[in-house]
């Protein structure tokens, strides 16, 4: 025992107070760490939560919303089938019924719409592997190699997932492969 000890009337058994000290700091130190590592896992659990509830309620009508796009298919083509002299030509009660199938056509696409559904916007032209489908190469019509020439079938989103790609057809590259199947397509946009 040192003589200062002796002075402050400190017992030679225990250990130095200064160490106790020390000690103390380390170890709260390591449980304040302990306790924020703590906070920000509950903090990530709680957004994760939230982020899977918000996606599960978004994305919940998909598999309902892709059986309605088959509905919204068929009014689409039996729309497009019936040229306009012969609708101009029908009786009232015939027009009568092609109005209501137009009329429930446009409330399924409203109705899918206030569910997150949307149409995939092909006016650019431009082919995008992420959106579009291509299922031939055609004659270009005067477009460049890969533009989008015709939509076969209106691709869909929802949210920001997709839904059903849009199937196209694109403009094949004058001078190009030879037809090689997706040869000219721009798979890279």
């Amino acid at each position: 025992m040192s003589e200062e000890d002796e002075q402050e009337g400190l017992d030679p058994s225990q250990p130095h107070p200064a160490d106790v000290i020390a000690a103390l700091n380390a170890e709260n130190v390591e449980l304040k760490d302990r306790l924020l590592r703590a906070l920000a896992e509950t903090e990530n659990t709680r957004r994760r939560a939230e982020r899977e509830r918000t996606d599960a309620s978004l994305y919940a009508v998909t598999r309902f919303a892709r059986d309605m796009l088959t509905i919204a298919d068929n009014f689409a083509r039996a729309l497009a089938h019936l040229p306009s002299d012969v609708r101009d030509a029908a009786d009232p009660q015939v027009k009568a019924v092609i109005e209501g199938v137009e009329a429930t056509d446009r409330q399924l696409l409203a109705a899918l719409a206030n569910h997150g559904v949307k149409q995939i916007d092909t006016n650019d032209g431009k082919f995008d592997p992420n959106l579009h489908q291509a299922i031939a190469e055609v004659p270009g019509e005067g477009k460049p190699g890969g533009a989008i020439v015709n939509v076969v079938q209106t691709g869909y989103t929802i949210g920001e997932r997709l839904l059903r790609p849009a199937m196209v057809t694109v403009a094949r590259k004058e001078g190009g492969n030879g037809g090689a199947p997706g040869g000219t397509v721009d798979t890279k946009a």
